[in-house]
């Protein structure tokens, strides 16, 4: 069993929700994200997603972008992402997924990607621009060396795209709360709720909605309809203004019933 799944089961067991802060790896340096990781853990982060610095980074919002920017400007790279999960494993047990894109783990090579991402220490990829469709290779080198593969879904999404997904998904499913880029406004309403009934209607998989949360009351809200709550935006936006992240971050886990 997968650290990932075995943090949702000792929640759901406990009636509580998980909480999924989002970070860009090398934003403002790879050994500030080493402390990040830390703080964050410690504030209470059940899972943490650690961004893959990339040139074109299609699902971010200019929050996100600039932080991709400052982590390539600081010459951050797959390879030093790999390597600083490897450090931050000798001291964190904290289940550690990464969000890239596919271009970078296309040029890696995708088994070698899987093969030392797993021996680094990451629990799942994240991939926004990879669909299961086209995820075969990807998904068949994941399940060898025992990642998990955790595929979008949105308001958009068809029952047929639900059922693809749903069926290549592990680990849980991120539900993406608007039709749009990170950093927009969140809107919880019946399309949100509607597909979270659906997907719950053909899965027994969690669900990790994102997109969009920015504070207590929001996060609060969204732990009502799904299983985990991913934070980004306004967490890099902190990053970069030197503001307490560990104080956010409690606050944010309180939001969600700790």
């Amino acid at each position: 069993m997968s650290r990932i799944t075995k943090t949702f089961i000792n929640l759901r067991s406990s009636g509580k929700k998980a909480l999924i802060p989002y970070i860009m790896t090398g934003d403002p340096s790879l050994e500030a994200t080493k402390k990040l990781v830390a703080d964050i853990g410690e504030a209470g982060a059940d899972i943490i997603e650690l961004g893959v610095p990339f040139s074109d980074p299609l699902a971010d919002g200019p929050t996100i972008q600039r932080a991709h920017e400052r982590a390539l400007q600081n010459g951050v790279t797959l390879r030093k992402v790999l390597a600083l999960v490897k450090e931050i494993r000798q001291s964190s047990e904290v289940p550690l997924i990464l969000m890239t894109y596919y271009n970078p783990v296309f040029k890696f090579g995708i088994e070698a990607f899987a093969r030392e991402a797993s021996v680094a220490g990451v629990d799942g990829v994240i991939i926004p621009d990879l669909i299961p469709d086209e995820a075969d290779d990807f998904i068949k080198a994941a399940r060898q060396f025992k990642l998990d593969t955790i595929f979008l879904l949105a308001p958009t999404s068809t029952l047929d795209r639900i059922k693809k997904v749903v069926k290549a998904a592990t680990g849980f499913i991120y539900y993406v709360s608007i039709t749009g880029i990170t950093g927009a406004k969140l809107s919880i309403g019946d399309p949100m709720k509607d597909t979270l009934e659906i997907i719950r209607s053909n899965t027994s998989k969690p669900v990790a909605v994102g997109f969009g949360i920015s504070t207590p009351e929001e996060a609060a809200a969204v732990s009502k309809l799904a299983e985990g709550v991913i934070i980004g935006s306004a967490i890099v936006r902190l990053i970069a203004e030197g503001k307490d992240i560990k104080d956010f971050v409690r606050r944010i886990k309180k939001g969600i019933g700790d």
